[in-house]
């Protein structure tokens, strides 16, 4: 009979340990911003383009400085993902 009650207590302790982890999750959603598709991609090609235009970077001169200072090896081999190679 002991161990019944043991186990009825267990499961009951279980249970709510559960109820608690569910209760923290939807906590954390209220707390966080979702992306919404309909809300936040664009939806007209005004829109689009107005995003590309957003992205330019610099101006050319700015892009030549990176290139003139880059400490990038340009002898070095290409980058394939997934493929290792062997030093010799």
């Amino acid at each position: 009979m002991r161990g019944c009650l043991f186990q009825i207590e267990e499961e009951l302790w279980e249970e709510e340990f559960i109820e608690r982890c569910f209760q923290e999750m939807l906590e954390e959603e209220e707390e966080h911003e979702w992306f919404i598709p309909a809300r936040d991609l664009p939806q007209t090609m005004d829109q689009i383009q107005d995003q590309f235009n957003d992205l330019v970077i610099s101006d050319s001169s700015s892009l030549e400085d990176l290139v003139v200072k880059s400490n990038l090896n340009p002898n070095a081999k290409e980058f394939v993902p997934g493929v290792k190679y062997l030093n010799i």
